[in-house]
């Protein structure tokens, strides 16, 4: 008997830490990777699964973001057909993976993290005029970058868990181009927005709302039209607000873009579980946890078998590769779409790590979503 109390403890223990990681805002990077040597105007990378990741990526150090290309092969060669990881070389210990520097900053010989975002500090990385806004929200105010442009229907971009709204850099030239005004807002337990009241995200269950204060501030300011653009928990974030926003915020919504979207969080934390190696049983008690500390009705967070209400045009990115949000989610979803009257266009990258869709073929990507938009959302209609 005491053993089994003994390992009830410890199972609970160990599902209270892991929905802790979920749920706690995260503030402080980590730098896993390693730069070993600048050489020639390449990069050379010590082996690991983000070193190798295929297309354009940043490498971000404390105080400082540089941007490489592909991985190359042997001199003036890509990638070799023996992979991405060469023998030793004078004066580096171990095999390398080789990266062309882009014009810019240089990195430090030392630390640095692999980084899909690649553009800093903000949308002035592109040349493009901005200004931070308060959006009025439930808690208070959520600043959002605004970038003016000369159409009405408005691009709002939603960020991801535990990054910012630099997450919408990569593909802020395409909307701006097209005609649209982007707003890239913040939301509840982001740096420089109100804390929610327990210190936790709640996955999209209550972070819907600030969405919904960013559309009525889109509205406001003279939008007509509204495309939601959101990556990974973004995503869950606009499908909670598709499912439970008023009719008057829902009109406006004419096109949705998803990248590598969290669809079903029981799928993800299955994914997530099995990554860090823990028993299959402990996510039914970690999302028990999780369900009792923040409220969250998880089966509302099932797209797939719980669509929700309003349904407008939508493009979806997802990485065959995304260790991140499970891939079979993204692909149920387009299997049922038909089924649901749900006008959707599935793209799937091959090679693409989670929200890295852009940095394996920007142009195709790019094409993709200005296709996208000028079919369903016209800046100026």
């Amino acid at each position: 008997m005491l053993v089994l109390v003994v390992v009830a403890v410890l199972l609970g223990g160990v599902g209270w830490y892991y929905s802790s990681v979920l749920l706690r805002p995260v503030r402080d990077l980590e730098y896993p990777d390693r730069v070993v040597a600048v050489r020639d105007g390449e990069a050379w990378l010590s082996p690991g699964r983000w070193a190798e990741q295929p297309g354009e990526w940043g490498l971000r150090w404390p105080g400082g973001l540089a941007r490489v290309g592909p991985v190359l092969g042997s001199p003036g060669e890509q990638q070799s057909s023996e992979g991405p990881v060469l023998g030793p070389l004078p004066g580096v210990p171990g095999g390398v993976v080789r990266r062309p520097l882009r014009p810019g900053p240089v990195p430090p010989v030392g630390p640095v993290m692999v980084d899909a975002g690649l553009f800093d500090p903000d949308p002035s990385a592109h040349g493009l005029a901005f200004e931070t806004v308060p959006v009025p929200a439930p808690l208070g105010d959520c600043p959002a970058w605004l970038v003016p442009a000369t159409g009405s229907t408005w691009l709002i971009a939603v960020h991801g868990r535990g990054v910012d709204h630099r997450e919408c850099l990569r593909v802020l030239p395409v909307p701006h181009r097209l005609g649209h005004p982007v707003l890239a807002i913040s939301y509840r337990n982001d740096i420089g927005a109100p804390a929610s009241p327990d210190g936790y995200y709640h996955l999209g269950d209550t972070e819907w709302q600030d969405l919904a204060a960013s559309v009525e501030y889109a509205l406001a300011h003279g939008a007509t039209g509204l495309v939601l653009y959101g990556w990974s928990m973004g995503a869950a974030i606009i499908g909670a607000y598709l499912n439970r926003a008023p009719e008057a915020l829902l009109n406006p919504v004419r096109a949705v873009v998803w990248d590598s979207p969290m669809l079903d969080w029981r799928a993800t934390l299955r994914l997530q579980a099995s990554r860090r190696h823990l028993p299959p049983g402990l996510t039914p008690l970690a999302t028990a946890i999780t369900r009792r500390r923040i409220g969250i009705n998880f089966d509302q967070f099932d797209l797939v078998r719980r669509p929700p209400a309003r349904r407008p045009p939508t493009l979806l990115f997802h990485g065959d590769a995304d260790t991140g949000v499970p891939v079979a989610t993204s692909r149920a979803l387009a299997a049922e779409a038909r089924r649901l009257g749900w006008p959707l266009r599935y793209v799937e990258v091959a090679g693409a790590e989670h929200t890295a869709n852009w940095n394996v073929d920007p142009a195709a990507y790019e094409s993709a979503v200005a296709d996208f938009l000028t079919e369903h959302a016209p800046a100026d209609r």
